[in-house]
């Protein structure tokens, strides 16, 4: 079973997330955490198996602390944690900031579910 940690201060990407991937969960090919900040973030990832999680999938834009220094922290904290970005305000900035951070992936909301999935098999795959 893959381990997905999505990581939103938005609550209702929760239900969002669990509708679109019922039938993956149902099937227990997919767990799916959930973080509402940076910190509970690096909480859940501190008190799991960093193994376990194939991908973290993480908003930009957040209160506290943003996405991009999850991903920072993230990528500091061996072992290393496929990390993509999601975010409403697709620009430049933010794809080079996420980019020099070492960013596994991009995606811009409002959210193509199908295109996620063929991204999330992708980074099982790798695993």
């Amino acid at each position: 079973m893959m381990k997905i940690l999505v990581v939103d201060d938005e609550r209702d990407m929760e239900p969002l997330f669990r509708m679109r991937f019922r039938k993956e969960t149902a099937n227990s090919e997919l767990e799916l955490l959930f973080a509402f900040s940076g910190e509970e973030a690096l909480a859940t990832l501190a008190g799991e198996d960093r193994t376990d999680i194939v991908l973290v999938l993480s908003d930009i834009n957040m209160p506290g602390m943003t996405g991009l220094e999850l991903l920072s922290k993230i990528k500091k904290n061996p072992p290393p944690v496929p990390v993509c970005m999601m975010t409403a305000y697709d620009n430049e900035e933010y794809r080079g900031r996420a980019e020099a951070l070492s960013c596994d992936g991009y995606v811009s909301k409002p959210i193509d579910f199908k295109a996620l999935k063929e991204t999330i098999s992708s980074f099982a795959v790798e695993k």
